[in-house]
């Protein structure tokens, strides 16, 4: 039996095997996962695996009627948040026609009767995060700011968000803000 001394090569020894064994057989507990350690030679108590299963992130889950330890990496990756909890919204707005005005520090959008509560909630459980609040009519949402770089953000993430398709991933994170665009001058004229 090797000895069970932690020396660095050892431990290392030690958790590599246990990595090894988890890919090839399930394994439910950390007393099998001891025993099958002695069968390799390593002398371990409980105590030294419950040590090395945290250390190396195992985690336990379900297969079939039984549970068994798994490395993190082989573990499937998360799903992108940003299409996680855009989706309702991308998904509304690829069935919505929704127009976009600004006023100030607010956006006017305009969508079909019934719809803006819809989506207003939509974007509050989106990742547009630069608003300071919306407030739903019948068709019409506003969407309120608190600065003109918070407004631009979110409204180059709206557009990001509205012309994605539902097979394009989402860009990670705001875009850069873009320059508004430039109002015609007002000018006033007598009536006729």
């Amino acid at each position: 039996m090797r000895d069970p001394t932690a020396t660095p090569a050892l431990k290392h020894q030690r958790q590599q095997a246990i990595l090894e064994l988890i890919a090839r057989t399930p394994v439910a507990s950390q007393e099998e996962l001891a025993e099958r350690l002695h069968g390799l030679g390593f002398a371990v108590t409980q105590a030294t695996v419950s040590r090395d299963v945290a250390e190396l992130g195992l985690v336990k889950i379900g297969r079939g009627d039984r549970h068994r330890y798994v490395s993190p990496a082989d573990l499937p990756a998360p799903p992108d948040p940003f299409v996680a909890t855009d989706r309702r919204l991308r998904r509304l707005l690829e069935d919505v026609p929704v127009t976009v005005v600004r006023s100030g520090l607010s956006l006017v959008l305009r969508a079909a009767p019934g719809l803006a509560s819809a989506i207003a909630q939509a974007i509050d459980q989106s990742s547009l995060e630069d608003q300071v609040g919306t407030l739903a009519g019948d068709d019409t949402l506003l969407v309120l700011f608190a600065d003109e770089p918070a407004l631009m953000r979110w409204l180059a993430r709206f557009a990001a968000i509205q012309s994605a398709g539902p097979a394009e991933p989402l860009p990670a994170g705001p875009p850069a803000p873009t320059p508004p665009a430039p109002t015609p001058p007002v000018t006033s004229e007598a009536p006729r």
